[in-house]
């Protein structure tokens, strides 16, 4: 099903798909993100600072309500959200892209608190610079970023794909299932720095 996160009746309309194909949702992975160029925050237009709350944060709260939802509905289940290390501190990265994850950090902790005793559990990972095809691109465009974005993390690297995939599949499945409120990093040990 194709959606656009910003829109609280598609997220709706895919969580029902979700019902209807297989009897309920057990668990989610909300992984939609939107950053801008840098524009530093006394430059930015209002509709680029409005498109990467809209995606970033809009985009997990109207997922995350259509998903509980559901869950409420068939006794439970997980959520994970994707944030960020720029959820957790400045990174370089833009304003309303750093406040946008720290939102998404926030709104998981809320929603964990509030759903639990319903059998929701629900977490954010903060993930490091990872070696997506958008990431791919920028790199391949401007080389000299390489560098630094490898030696923020302790391990050197960036992280693959999988390695993000692999820790919200545990983070959705019953062997995390103390594990809720967290903001689980998965960035080669940047935010241990």
């Amino acid at each position: 099903v194709v959606a656009d996160v910003t829109r609280a009746d598609e997220m709706r309309d895919v969580a029902r798909a979700a019902v209807d194909a297989h009897g309920g949702l057990d668990a989610a992975f909300n992984n939609a993100g939107w950053t801008s160029t840098g524009t530093p925050m006394h430059l930015m237009a209002d509709d680029e600072y409005d498109r990467i709350m809209d995606v970033n944060a809009r985009g997990v709260w109207n997922a995350m309500r259509a998903q509980i939802t559901v869950m409420l509905a068939h006794g439970g289940g997980a959520i994970v959200n994707t944030s960020s290390v720029a959820g957790m501190r400045a990174t370089g990265a833009s304003a309303p892209y750093i406040a946008a994850k720290h939102a998404v950090i926030g709104l998981s902790r809320a929603a964990a608190d509030e759903y639990a005793e319903q059998g929701i559990r629900v977490n954010a990972l903060v993930v490091g610079s990872t070696s997506t095809e958008l990431m791919r691109e920028v790199l391949t465009q401007t080389p000299s970023l390489f560098e630094p974005f490898t030696q923020r993390a302790i391990q050197r690297r960036l992280a693959a794909p999988e390695e993000v995939a692999q820790t919200a599949a545990w983070l959705c499945s019953d062997r995390s299932s103390f594990t809720t409120g967290a903001a689980v990093p998965v960035d080669g040990g940047w935010t241990a720095k």
